[in-house]
């Protein structure tokens, strides 16, 4: 088992009324991708932001290679970072950014291969404020690697992309994990989670609620098949029949080890519109808190 750089114990961070982050533990292990799941205010930015050394706790420990962290400019050599708003000086050129961040490190990487990996030739002499979003997303990530870092922290990198470009970044991680780097992903794509980590922590309301691989997830909530259903479609239906009902929204989820007694029972009802599928870390997350990641 490789070599633990990374042991976060009892993070806490309060706000007037808010438990950002509410005694959460985290592990990572040099060559693994972990992502940290969960919604818009569940404290996965927070939690990030400390281990970076952005945002202090107001309680808890955080070790670095079996070291306390200090935030020293030592470590802010080790890391690159990719957060979830990023900001650039839209005057300069694609190739004047990516120098001018090379140069505050004292690692070097060859910066043609960078641009190479993050498909940036064609743009280098644009200026950024002329970048759609996808290049300057791809730029973001791209500056996250020019120090060749131990650890890198990519903060919600695919928010608001569209699926063809989501995927082309997701290639990019894999690429990097391939290459042996350490990486802790923020999201709350589900499939972006099950897709890309080696671990996956569950995070809602400030807390850790779930954690392990995207499978031991899968099997330890003891889902099944799941039937999808649209709620409006189950008139006259009676749900307390079944074993495993999860209401949200305007859908039913029913699991089950054997789903031909559900099938049977829709069909009887003349219930013909439904999906039955594999369970998901979606599904996990959703018996764990009764609702769905907006």
């Amino acid at each position: 088992m490789s070599e633990i750089i990374l042991s976060a114990k009892n993070l806490k961070k309060y706000y007037p009324g808010v438990r950002a982050v509410d005694g959460v533990s985290i592990e990572l292990r040099k060559g693994e991708v972990i992502s940290i799941l969960g919604p818009n205010g569940a404290g996965k930015t927070t939690t990030v932001e400390i281990l970076e050394g952005l945002r202090k706790p107001d309680g808890g420990e955080i070790f670095y290679f079996n070291r306390p962290f200090r935030g020293t400019k030592e470590f802010k050599e080790l890391i690159g970072v990719c957060l979830q708003e990023n900001f650039f000086f839209e005057e300069l050129t694609v190739l004047e950014t990516l120098r001018m961040y090379s140069a505050l490190y004292k690692k070097k990487v060859d910066l043609g291969e960078i641009i190479e990996i993050f498909e940036l030739n064609e743009k280098l002499k644009s200026r950024v404020k002329n970048l759609s979003g996808g290049q300057k997303q791809r730029l973001a990530l791209a500056l996250a690697f020019v120090n060749d870092p131990e650890i890198v922290f990519l903060d919600e990198p695919t928010v608001g992309l569209d699926p063809h470009i989501r995927r082309h970044l997701w290639d990019i991680i894999r690429h990097y994990r391939q290459k042996g780097k350490t990486i802790i992903l923020t999201t709350h794509y589900m499939e972006e989670a099950h897709q890309l980590s080696d671990r996956v922590y569950i995070m809602d309301h400030g807390k850790i609620i779930a954690h392990g691989t995207p499978q031991e997830l899968i099997t330890s909530s003891g889902l099944h098949s799941v039937v999808e259903v649209r709620k409006q479609n189950l008139e006259g239906l009676k749900l307390e029949e079944f074993e495993n009902v999860i209401i949200s929204g305007e859908y039913v989820y029913i699991s089950a080890i054997n789903i031909v007694p559900i099938l049977e029972k829709l069909l009887e009802y003349d219930i013909h519109d439904f999906v039955v599928r594999q369970p998901t870390l979606e599904d996990v997350f959703l018996k764990l808190t009764g609702r769905k990641i907006d």
